[in-house]
């Protein structure tokens, strides 16, 4: 069936970064409506009519050029997108079939979920697991795919509620939010640590015991090692609340690192590693495969649903993009965005 016919008049991409009919290169400034052509599809075996995609500090870095993610000009932007099936040349979906495709290069390198149809290898393609909708499953999107997996890694890592007290970093934002809710859900004892000391009751909402304010850190004066203090930590920063984090975890503690809002750097010793048995875990929900997508997705849909998933979501259209994207990039964002693109 070809893909046209889903089309609405006037369709649109988001492309990021799209020279002008005059030859001015918007790079890496602008985000521009442009009409959507078939042709224009990148390559893939899995041609899906996209219902809803959703808002990623890294759609926002790419959009406005904040931070040099878009490795490819230009490019429809929506790291995240779910939706039906229109055409499959992989055996394993067919047409009619709900699903998922998050991550690995879409958005950045190859066209994404701002757009009514999309095109990925299948290699990058989910079905949508039972109990989960096409607009929950980008209510979770990349954020919970990403605070799913730090679970799932975590407790691999052996780590229990039993174990003490997990602090969750950046906790306001997308996978933030998701890991506290997450957490609070299988009966952890959840630290909030937060620069907002406004949505201290939004924290307590999803389910964090305590809230702390990073305002109240000293991050100038990190020793190798401070008060032993977590089990577990999921730490969306980086930089220096990192190193702290590092310094005050318990014996045998485990950390997911799952971001750089603050920074790329870690200046920090070997300390808690090699004298407290700390593991530090790099969570790659960007490229890690099977059968951890899978599995991952499924359990989003069952025992590691958020609970509060509706409270903390809300929905734009296309237009409210730009305005959204700036949000991200002033730090006003709070948990998750979902756009409408198509719908069900």
């Amino acid at each position: 069936m070809p893909c046209e016919q889903y089309l609405k008049p006037p369709s649109a991409f988001l492309y990021v970064g799209v020279p002008t009919t005059t030859g001015e290169d918007l790079r890496p400034h602008g985000t521009q409506p442009y009409p959507l052509d078939p042709a224009r599809l990148d390559p893939g075996t899995v041609t899906i009519r996209v219902a809803y995609s959703s808002v990623n500090y890294k759609d926002a870095l790419a959009a406005t050029g904040a931070g040099k993610i878009i490795r490819r000009f230009p490019c429809v932007g929506g790291i995240d997108l779910s939706g039906v099936v229109i055409e499959s040349a992989d055996p394993r979906f067919k047409a009619g079939d709900p699903v998922i495709a998050t991550s690995f290069d879409i958005g950045v390198a190859h066209h994404g979920g701002y757009a009514e149809i999309a095109r990925v290898p299948g290699d990058w393609v989910v079905p949508l697991p039972d109990g989960l909708s096409l607009h929950d499953a980008m209510a979770l999107g990349t954020a919970g795919f990403t605070a799913a997996l730090a679970v799932v890694r975590m407790e691999e890592n052996r780590l229990r509620p039993a174990n003490g007290p997990v602090i969750v970093s950046g906790a306001t934002g997308g996978v933030g939010s998701l890991a506290v809710d997450i957490l609070a859900r299988r009966g952890y004892h959840v630290v909030a640590l937060t620069g907002k000391e406004s949505e201290a009751d939004y924290l307590r909402g999803l389910g964090a015991a305590e809230v702390m304010l990073r305002g109240d850190l000293d991050l100038t004066k990190i020793r190798p090692l401070n008060n032993a203090r977590w089990a577990g930590a999921v730490d969306n920063l980086g930089g220096d609340v990192l190193a702290w984090i590092a310094s005050t975890m318990a014996q045998g503690g485990t950390i997911a690192s799952i971001g750089l809002a603050a920074s790329m750097s870690l200046n920090t010793t070997v300390a808690p590693f090699i004298l407290r048995g700390v593991s530090l875990l790099g969570i790659d929900s960007g490229y890690i495969g099977e059968p951890y997508r899978q599995d991952v997705w499924r359990r989003l849909a069952s025992d590691l649903r958020p609970p509060h998933l509706a409270a903390m979501s809300r929905r734009i259209g296309f237009a409210e993009l730009p305005a959204t994207f700036a949000e991200y990039i002033a730090g006003r964002a709070k948990g998750r965005v979902v756009v409408e693109i198509g719908g069900e």
